[in-house]
């Protein structure tokens, strides 16, 4: 590995610069020779957009086209559409702007040749006529002045009829480049994301001057939408689902035809009185989104993608070996080279502390995360601390310090919510209760992904003629499922003591933004143990892990995070899965801070996290039988 950033070469192609993606990068050559539709499915930061610019890049680029918009002689309200090679747009339009200019000045000299005889007719005659006198003479004079009259008359009209055309004429240019690829280098690259129907598809503007000979053309106010400026190139669109339904189906329609007439689509348009020739759209689309997006759009726009190109699921992480290790370090490189000499070169310390964070975002031993826009605005964080210290390399106590200046907005929620909560004694992390369990859990996704430390109560009664499972906390549906998992355990192995007509409450404590997820299952199963057989729990004990009904213990995501937050908290004894140990990948000055115990069933769970004094017979029953003892009299005996 290098020793700074400064000796990575970094790559000029776009497409070259992607990393962890290499289906998607073969995927998206062949799109960009074969011109195929796209669609990417995967969490923010993980490089769709960069595919999309880098498929523009691959396209040809010599068959860009100026479109032309020109006034229709025979319906002023269907403008005609013209193509010309880029770049020839303009001199087309300049050429007609010439000949409009002297045409105005032609029309302005004959109008100043009439004026001019006006005044001088009668003028002429009366110099060369005044010695005549009696009827003859007064009857020319009369008929020169009359004349002369008529002629001022009519070259005024002449000039009031013909002033607005020639003005219009003479200011605005017939035709319109509504599409103009001037100096284009590549093919164009729109990202269409966010964009309303009137920015996507075109629109047609308002014309405040619809009287009096002074209004805009129609070809002057119809203005290209990206579907139409990403003619033979790409239009990208992030959180396609969110468009509304109608722009979906047009959007397919432009797919379908390559061609899209434009009219107005906004409120401030002209509506759709004015609707010009089909317009040239042959682009090929890369739409992106998360899973939602699937169940989300149209249909049959996913459908056209699918039987006319490809569906890409990104990767989150790729495996950590050496040679993605050094991709790491070149995106660290090209992070760099991006800020154009804002932020400074990454020494050795700084490349492997960031390697590291790779490591512990990806959430999974022995691989690296993907979600690199996250990284990336660690790796400038970093470089902003640098400047400030004047140094020359940014150094690995660089990146440690920027993680909390770079925090995302979760992990400052997690940590403010840990402090209060701490403050008030919601949360405790010594002694021992009974019915009361710290449970861990996640906010936020993706590179914001921040634990948080997650109180649970719970209390059994007397209840009525059936039992009942009650839980609260806005418990959202996977939530709610895995009480029900929970509550299967509770009937199974003490079912005779709850047709004594127990109720059960489950309690997750100031849970305002609400719960969901089934990480929490064997926190919830200890404590409702706890509080029916009156057993204390250790508070210096967090855990978390799924819980099958049968009482195995299953991986859950954001362990480091977890892990993280318990340490955070002052927790001492952190319960995990067992296959979820491999995940943890946290600085060793952390995990000295901790004792991490790996699980496998419910039973070592209540084995660690249970004060067991005075309960040897039910300790007994419950670890050393796996609640598979059906002995009734062992049953009674520790009653």
């Amino acid at each position: 590995m290098s020793k700074s950033t400064k000796n990575i070469a970094v790559p000029t192609k776009i497409i070259d610069q992607v990393l962890g993606q290499d289906e998607a990068v073969n995927i998206i050559r062949k799109a960009a020779q074969q011109r195929r539709h796209v669609l990417l499915i995967g969490e923010p930061g993980t490089g769709k957009s960069m595919l999309g610019v880098a498929l523009a890049e691959l396209l040809p680029k010599s068959n860009l086209k100026d479109i032309l918009s020109l006034p229709n002689q025979n319906d002023e309200n269907n403008p005609s559409i013209k193509l010309l090679p880029a770049g020839s747009g303009r001199e087309e339009v300049k050429k007609i702007q010439l000949d409009s200019k002297q045409m105005l000045k032609n029309n302005n000299f004959l109008l100043f040749i009439v004026a001019i005889f006006t005044l001088i007719a009668p003028w002429w005659v009366r110099h060369h006529y005044t010695g005549l006198i009696g009827p003859v003479g007064g009857a020319i004079m009369f008929t020169a002045f009359f004349l002369g009259g008529m002629l001022f008359l009519a070259a005024f009209a002449i000039m009031m009829s013909m002033g607005p055309r020639m003005f219009k004429q003479g200011k605005v240019s017939v035709s319109k480049v509504i599409v103009d690829n001037f100096g284009k280098k590549q093919a164009p690259f729109f990202d269409a994301t966010g964009g309303h129907a009137g920015a996507l598809l075109g629109d047609v503007l308002h014309d405040p001057f619809q009287s009096g000979g002074l209004g805009t053309p129609a070809n002057q106010r119809v203005v290209a939408g990206m579907i139409h400026k990403a003619h033979l190139g790409v239009l990208f669109i992030d959180e396609i689902a969110t468009l509304h339904p109608r722009t979906q189906h047009e959007l397919l329609s432009a797919l379908q035809e390559r061609k899209f007439p434009i009219t107005g689509q906004s409120e401030r348009s002209a509506g759709a009185m004015v609707r010009t020739e089909p317009v040239p759209c042959d682009f090929i689309l890369v739409a992106a989104g998360n899973l939602d997006t699937v169940k989300n759009m149209h249909p049959a726009l996913r459908s056209r993608i699918r039987g006319y190109g490809y569906e890409i699921f990104m990767n989150e992480t790729m495996l950590d070996t050496k040679e993605n290790r050094l991709k790491i370090a070149r995106f660290v490189a090209q992070e760099v080279k991006k800020e154009n000499g804002k932020i400074s070169h990454f020494d050795l310390t700084g490349i492997k502390a960031i390697i590291q964070e790779a490591r512990r975002r990806a959430n999974r031993k022995g691989h690296l995360t993907l979600h690199l826009r996250g990284l990336g605005g660690l790796v400038r964080a970093a470089g902003d601390l640098a400047k400030e210290d004047e140094s020359k390399l940014v150094t690995g106590n660089h990146v440690k310090a920027a993680k909390k200046l770079a925090r995302p907005l979760e992990q400052q929620i997690s940590d403010k919510y840990i402090e209060r909560k701490k403050e008030y004694e919601v949360i405790t992390t010594s002694g021992k209760q009974v019915g009361r369990v710290n449970g861990l859990a996640v906010i936020g996704g993706g590179s914001a992904l921040s634990g948080i430390l997650l109180p649970i109560e719970a209390a059994v009664t007397q209840g009525g003629e059936k039992s009942q499972f009650i839980a609260t906390g806005k418990l959202g549906e996977i939530a709610k499922e895995a009480i029900l998992n929970v509550s299967a355990i509770i009937l199974k192995y003490f079912g005779e003591d709850l047709k004594e007509k127990y109720d059960v409450f489950v309690q997750f404590l100031q849970t305002h933004e609400g719960v969901e997820g089934d990480s929490a299952s064997i926190a919830v199963a200890t404590a409702i143990i706890s509080a029916f057989k009156d057993i204390p729990i250790k508070q210096e004990v967090a855990m978390t892990g799924s819980l099958s009904v049968r009482g195995d213990v299953l991986p859950v995501g954001g362990v480091s995070s977890k892990v993280e937050a318990a340490i955070d908290t002052g927790i001492k004894i952190v319960i995990v899965p067992k296959s979820n140990l491999q995940d943890i990948v946290l600085e060793k000055s952390k995990l000295s801070q901790v004792k991490i115990i790996p699980v496998t069933r419910i039973e070592e769970v209540l084995e660690h996290a249970l004060d067991w004094n005075g309960k040897k017979k039910m300790k007994e029953y419950i670890i050393k039988n796996e609640f598979t003892v059906k002995n009734k009299t062992l049953r009674k005996s520790y009653k």
